[in-house]
């Protein structure tokens, strides 16, 4: 046998075997084999920074299988990723044999390649290497950075905010984005303006303009601020005679996007085919590591985990071939386009995602490919294609209309394209440059008809909410974390319940929001946007061997292990207080400035925190145990600390039963607690479905309903025929007539009435 290779996955394995062929043993590692013992003291800051490795099941059995294959070859042929991962698995592989004594007299060859064709594989293993320490270090930094902080700063939410889940690195940082967005969006206070628009008539066509001017002054955004001054302005405007003063004619070129990143794939996908991160680089990884195509495993795509913009120069003369075969002349620039990368990591500045072939179509691959893998395929395609295609050019067109007595000036813009160039294969759907706006072809001095002019109302927008693309977006702009890792960031901040993703868009939990607060207050430097990027920053210098990877970690430990012992001083009374106060209109924000708890009428209602989330409590408590939620809505419990079983409110067409929420093996559920005198008879239950979310904001009211659905809302005004709210197998819908109305997942149908019902009917048109 001339050798044993090592790769991750068995899909990779499966495809440089059909290279490699049967005088080469590949055997998958199945990603890291070992990793840091999940406890406490498995760094040893004081010593060297030690580390304490635990190999996984997996890794033991895949460890004996390269053992064993190493007593028939003495070459050993690490083959994994091209990365700091890939590096320190190759790593990792290599210390556990040698502590073993496995390795006498065989030969270590490193072998990296960036695509897994025929061509790429027989290059590599012509030109092994040795393993690249400094990336290895920087796998060590990073590895022990993020233990650090998890181990040292999770316990200190568990003590001091319960409730809450963990803490991370990166993680908390990418969850203070979300929180602080929104924030933003709810102290927002919209401010209204108005717009002025003339509509004229001419024998080409007509012209839709806006007031851009009066008195020669220019209109900024705001200036016309209420609706009689917007109808001051129209009365008088609607009086004039127009004529076009100027017309503007520019070509604008429009250059090709370059080849995709991680981070621009993962941006892409989210925006035009609905793709999470996670999803993204999963079939991504797919398409890597090979598809069977005619019986041959082939890796349709280069490696998925890359920085870099550039194109080998095999690929932009295959590139450029394709676009010469099929396309016209002029659709091919006389030269290549070269992308500069905005990494700082050479290390890891590999060539861009692109398809392994630009011969091998999309349309090729219908009939192979799943639904999903053809769509990222054909995404990557496209983009590389029209990466090395001609500008597009976009005729621009502006008329300026003044008014005779040239109080008032008006202009239309519009757009044409007047040569597609890389538009043919590729666009941006964010871009409105794409979308043609003709007007029509006069001359300067025309006279003009005036056929109406209209106000419009508007009002200013807050920030838009963060969906997966603008998200991981920010995060590349900040320089906080790496492309590779973004998918974990954001898997792990919905997995720890810390924020949610609503039609794409984040929406941060209440403990999400109370997480942030604390870590602002309290640890405010390892959660600073420019400390966490200027740390990733340092493990690229340990990657590229300009800076000892014990250096950064000790200048990182030394400041934080003293805000860690400070933070033991801290009382859930002090954390609360100091929550109050930093987030007042935030947990306050639906009790319209009256504190005084309803129930008692003497009790404060104030932040309280439980393993059940967080809430507004009385101070009365435990004498007074009304509750709010932090939404408003009143919460009723016995015990705020009893995770899985929550009184609700007594049911009055069950005497007054108490009805209970409860969290079994199978969900949360209700139940009827009998009387006394009923014990022995089985509890009436109701599971609750799956798509219910706010478990913590349930209240007596929203169980009712469920309880006693379907539920008559009252009659349409308008069809005067009975709308009936329903839950059925694939969630709520309403009823009129013979019709049905799907509701969208962020409605609250438990507490909808009849005019909301009629909205959503008059909405759908199907009426």
């Amino acid at each position: 046998m001339k050798g044993v290779v090592v790769v991750e996955s068995p899909a990779k394995a499966k495809t440089l075997s059909t290279f490699l062929g049967k005088d080469y043993k590949v055997i998958a590692s199945y990603g890291h084999v070992r990793d840091l013992v999940s406890k406490s003291g498995s760094v040893d800051p004081d010593n060297h920074f030690k580390m304490l490795w635990e190999t996984n099941v997996r890794g033991k059995k895949q460890i004996k299988e390269i053992a064993d294959s190493l007593k028939l070859s003495n070459n050993l042929f690490l083959a994994t990723d091209p990365d700091r991962e890939g590096e320190a698995i190759s790593w990792h592989i290599l210390e556990i044999l040698n502590e073993k004594k496995l390795l006498k007299n065989k030969k270590i060859q490193r072998v990296v390649f960036h695509e897994i064709t025929r061509s790429a594989v027989s290059e590599a293993f012509a030109n092994p290497r040795e393993i690249d320490q400094n990336l290895v270090n920087a796998y060590l930094a990073r590895r022990v950075l993020d233990y650090l902080v998890g181990f040292s700063l999770s316990p200190v939410l568990w003590r001091k905010m319960p409730g809450a889940k963990s803490a991370g690195r990166v993680q908390s940082v990418a969850l203070r984005l979300i929180v602080e967005r929104e924030l933003e969006i709810e102290a927002f206070k919209p401010e209204e303006y108005w717009s002025l628009h003339n509509l004229f008539n001419t024998d080409k066509g007509d012209i839709t303009s806006t007031l851009t001017h009066i008195d020669n002054k220019k209109l900024e955004k705001l200036d016309i601020k209420t609706e009689n001054e917007a109808e001051t302005i129209r009365a008088d405007a609607s009086t004039k005679s127009y004529i076009i003063d100027t017309i503007d004619k520019k070509s604008i070129k429009r250059n090709p996007y370059a080849p995709f990143t991680t981070s621009t794939l993962q941006q892409d996908a989210s925006r035009k085919l609905g793709f999470p991160a996670k999803k993204t680089m999963q079939i991504a990884q797919k398409l890597y590591e090979g598809i069977s195509i005619s019986g041959t495993m082939t890796g349709l795509i280069t490696y998925m985990r890359t920085d870099s913009t550039n194109l080998s120069s095999e690929a932009l003369e295959a590139s450029r071939k394709y676009i010469r075969d099929n396309f016209d002349a002029n659709y091919l620039p006389n030269k290549p386009r070269i992308y500069k990368t905005k990494t700082k990591n050479a290390q890891e500045a590999h060539e861009a995602i692109r398809p392994t072939s630009c011969t091998r179509t999309p349309s090729e691959l219908k009939k192979i490919l799943t639904d999903d893998e053809l769509k990222l395929y054909e995404l990557i395609w496209k983009r590389t294609i029209a990466s090395q295609m001609e500008n597009a050019i976009l005729n621009s067109v502006t008329i300026n209309i003044i008014s005779n007595d040239k109080k008032y000036r008006f202009k239309a813009s519009g757009s044409t394209i007047a040569f597609d160039g890389f538009l043919k294969v590729y666009s941006d759907s964010e871009d409105d440059s794409e979308n043609e706006l003709r007007l029509p072809n006069v001359g300067e001095r025309t006279d003009l008809s005036l056929k109406e002019t209209t106000k419009q109302q508007h009002f200013t927008q807050p920030p838009a909410k963060f969906n997966e693309a603008s998200l991981v977006k920010k995060l590349e702009e900040l320089g906080i974390g790496r492309p590779s890792t973004y998918a974990t960031i954001i898997n792990v901040i919905q997995e720890r319940k810390y924020a949610t993703l609503q039609k794409r868009a984040f929406i941060p939990e209440n403990i999400g929001v109370l997480v942030v607060a604390f870590l602002k207050n309290y640890f405010s430097k390892y959660v600073e946007y420019g400390f966490t990027a200027d740390l990733e920053e340092e493990l690229d210098d340990i990657s590229n061997g300009k800076m000892e990877w014990e250096t950064v970690l000790n200048n990182f430990w030394i400041e934080f292990s003293k805000t860690i012992t400070a933070s033991q001083n801290l009382t859930v009374t002090n954390v609360i207080d100091t929550l109050e106060n930093s987030l007042h209109d935030y947990i306050f924000r639906n009790l319209n400035g009256v504190y005084t708890c309803p129930v008692c009428n003497t009790g404060k209602l104030h932040l309280k925190l439980s393993r059940m989330g967080a809430f507004l409590g009385c101070s009365n408590y435990p004498e007074c145990k009304a509750t709010k939620s932090i939404n408003g809505q009143d919460v009723p419990v016995i015990n705020v600390e009893q995770q899985n079983r929550r009184i609700l409110g007594q049911d009055p067409d069950n005497n007054n039963d108490n009805l209970f929420l409860k969290n079994g093996p199978y969900g949360y559920y209700l139940e009827w607690e009998k009387t006394k005198d009923e014990v022995k008879k089985k509890p009436k239950r109701l599971a609750l479905p799956k798509f219910i979310t706010n478990i913590d904001e349930l209240t007596i009211s929203d169980a009712l309903t469920l309880s006693n659905l379907p539920k008559k809302l009252g009659k349409h005004s308008k069809y005067k025929q009975e709308v009936t709210l329903f839950l059925g197998r694939f969630g709520p819908y309403l009823s009129m007539g013979d019709k049905t109305f799907k509701l969208e997942k962020n409605i609250d149908f438990l507490r909808m009435n009849n005019a909301q019902a009629e909205k959503i009917i008059d909405a759908s048109g199907l009426c």
